[in-house]
């Protein structure tokens, strides 16, 4: 782990984001993940820098102005110089277009917007602990397909197609199972709203409710149980009246001389 932690912080990170808090945001998490970061704000500027320092892994938002993350991808990896530089696209990967895009920029890896820290760092060690291992395992091949309407030639290697592929799976499961999470705190919602539908057995006097166990309760605790409302106490003014004049009668009679 120790071994591991030393790597990391060789390990120079640039991202093309041109949302400077989202940029800031996974700056911050590279950061305290002991990796160095680079930022830039679009991809000609990303570009630049890239060619100047060379990092060693670079993720690339796909919607920026100017060069997008597809263009920008697809320049380093035209660069033979740049070609071994990882790039880790982040997408809302709403679009089946967006893989074919993908192949044909030669990204090795997707990531769905909004992703979570944990998610995002996972991808980021397979990458660093693959890279080294397939230095020397480049194939290149070529293959044309037809899809949407169009004809597409994919000349990525077969270790790029399959990281991609791979990643944007697990990026869909990543998905779908935030949806999944959703849904059942929608589902949960729903049945506490059901609960406060329909007739409640409340006492004419005291106002105290029947819960479902066959106990009376508060009519507050009743619905914080059921709900996320919280009760702030006040007196409204037909009370304030009907305290305060007996009160302030009660204080005059007794200082009455």
């Amino acid at each position: 782990m120790r071994d591991a932690k030393k790597m990391d912080r060789n390990v120079v990170i640039l991202i093309a984001e041109d949302s400077h808090t989202q940029a800031a945001h996974l700056k911050h998490t590279l950061l305290k993940n002991d990796y160095q970061v680079v930022v830039t704000y679009d991809g000609k500027e990303a570009l630049k820098t890239i060619r100047d320092q060379k990092p060693t892994i670079v993720i690339s938002d796909v919607l920026m102005p100017g060069i997008d993350g597809y263009e920008l991808c697809r320049k380093i990896k035209s660069d033979r110089n740049l070609r071994n530089i990882p790039v880790i696209l982040l997408t809302a990967l709403s679009d089946p277009k967006d893989i074919i895009r993908g192949l044909e920029c030669e990204a090795d890896h997707f990531i769905t917007k909004p992703y979570n820290e944990d998610f995002l760092l996972s991808h980021i060690q397979y990458v660093l602990v693959n890279k080294e291992l397939r230095r020397n395992a480049m194939a290149e091949m070529g293959i044309e397909i037809f899809f949407a309407g169009q004809k597409r030639f994919i000349t990525s290697d077969r270790m790029q197609i399959l990281d991609l592929l791979f990643s944007t799976y697990e990026a869909v499961l990543h998905k779908n199972n935030e949806l999944e999470r959703i849904n059942l705190e929608l589902k949960q919602s729903l049945e506490t709203i059901q609960k406060l539908k329909g007739l409640i057995p409340i006492c004419s006097h005291c106002k105290k409710i029947r819960n479902d166990d066959g106990y009376w309760q508060q009519l507050e605790v009743f619905i914080k149980e059921h709900s996320d409302a919280e009760f702030t106490h006040g007196l409204c003014p037909d009370c304030e009246r009907e305290i305060y004049t007996k009160y302030l009668d009660k204080t005059k009679t007794e200082v009455a001389p």
